[in-house]
């Protein structure tokens, strides 16, 4: 399931439908729902996941409330909780504003951010982590990226690492 809250900021005609919000934004609910589908498969995570499509005042609430940092952030990743799977493999929460100011600095569409952003958070609900382990999953976005043609990842690009909390990754 994929869910689209863009902020007022980037879709400023409130009336406007739900496919002319996508189509504003240069998205599109299927193509991503594909390409979400193809990286599941390809991270090897089964089950459900949902995507929330919001803005940075929704990832900051999101990244306070589950991280304890108070700043929006580009993507959260939930991992479905082990005993409660019942075929949810779990969240991803990406931040609209954030991913189309990334994908003018990497001279790219929001579409390809988007894309990037949903492959970093896979990578994480199948419990990959840049922060602790030793390059395993920067190797594996690099190699994901470049099947997909993505030019730009979220580790190899910014080398930051993020602090993890209950369970819930940046």
């Amino acid at each position: 399931m994929m869910t689209l809250e863009p902020p007022r900021s980037m879709v400023p005609r409130v009336e406007a439908s739900s496919g002319e919000v996508w189509r504003e934004l240069g998205l599109s609910r299927a193509g991503l729902g594909r390409y979400l589908r193809v990286a599941q498969a390809a991270v090897g995570l089964r089950g459900e996941v949902a995507v929330l499509l919001a803005g940075d005042r929704t990832l900051r609430r999101l990244n306070r409330e589950f991280r304890d940092i108070d700043k929006a952030t580009d993507v959260l990743s939930f991992p479905a909780e082990r005993m409660m799977n019942s075929g949810h493999a779990g969240d991803l929460a990406i931040s609209l504003e954030t991913a189309a100011r990334q994908a003018r600095e990497h001279k790219h569409s929001l579409r390809d951010e988007v894309r990037v952003l949903l492959l970093h958070g896979l990578l994480h609900l199948v419990g990959m982590d840049h922060e602790t382990d030793h390059g395993e999953m920067a190797e594996r976005e690099a190699m994901l990226r470049k099947r997909f043609g993505l030019k730009t990842g979220l580790i190899a690009r910014s080398g930051r690492r993020s602090s993890i909390r209950r369970g819930v990754k940046a």
